[in-house]
């Protein structure tokens, strides 16, 4: 690890390690540390750079002879959902998604723990204890919380109440300009409600409901198939070396 020393911060760039998207390539990241009383106003400023955060770390990737991994952030009010987004939002509407506080439950556990032995049981977090999960969701001095997705109640069109288990997760940042999706997690026996896509849908109607112009989905990497699915919701902004640029 090498630390680099700026006027008003420290950063470190890791040692190589295999690339987790492009087989036979090696990543590098820089990472700076998130805490202080200007955490949340350096977090804006370095999610704006293409930054990501991790628990109380925020880093990008410093790939030698390698740019694949693209910032893209969605335009939240230009944004228009295609016709099969619309069928997602329709078999969806059965369920409520709630901001809440930060705090790591045990209902939230199990179900990140049965998204990961489904869908990522040889991947980097796949064993990720219910502290590991706690610190992911609870480690951080940024406004940040939990949206949680359950079914509606009888009684929902009143009360605004939802009932039953989670089926669906967000750890979500708060900027001045956005929601930064963090990390997503689902119940993956219902791959048929493709709620990864849902709730990429839903905080773009929180980010417009905040008055909030982006909605941060952060890296894609065009010839990673797993990345794909970020392409598909436009028009959005790709970071560039000059700058954002819009893609329609």
């Amino acid at each position: 690890m090498t630390k680099v020393v700026t006027d008003a911060h420290q950063f470190y760039l890791t040692a190589p390690s295999p690339c987790p998207y492009l087989p036979g390539r090696h990543e590098r990241k820089v990472f700076t540390h998130l805490v202080g009383p200007n955490s949340s106003a350096l977090h804006d400023l370095l999610t704006q750079g293409g930054f990501r955060r991790s628990q109380g770390i925020a880093y990008r990737p410093a790939c030698e002879c390698c740019m694949a991994c693209v910032s893209v952030r969605v335009c939240a009010g230009a944004f228009r959902p295609t016709q099969s987004m619309k069928r997602v939002a329709k078999l969806n509407r059965d369920l409520i998604g709630r901001f809440r506080p930060a705090q790591a439950s045990s209902e939230q556990y199990s179900l990140f723990r049965r998204y990961l032995d489904s869908r990522h049981a040889h991947g980097g977090m796949a064993h990720m204890s219910v502290l590991d999960y706690a610190l992911m969701v609870e480690d951080s001095h940024v406004e940040t919380g939990v949206v949680e997705y359950r079914r509606r109640g009888p009684d929902s069109a009143i009360n605004g109440r939802d009932q039953g288990e989670i089926v669906a997760c967000t750890l979500t940042d708060v900027l001045s300009d956005g929601l930064s999706m963090v990390y997503s997690f689902f119940d993956p026996t219902q791959s048929n409600r493709s709620l990864g896509t849902y709730m990429i849908l839903e905080h773009i109607e929180r980010a417009r409901a905040l008055h909030k112009p982006y909605v941060y989905l952060g890296y894609w990497v065009d010839d990673s198939p797993k990345m794909a699915y970020k392409a598909r919701f436009l028009p959005q902004e790709r970071l560039s070396p000059r700058g954002w640029i819009r893609s329609e």
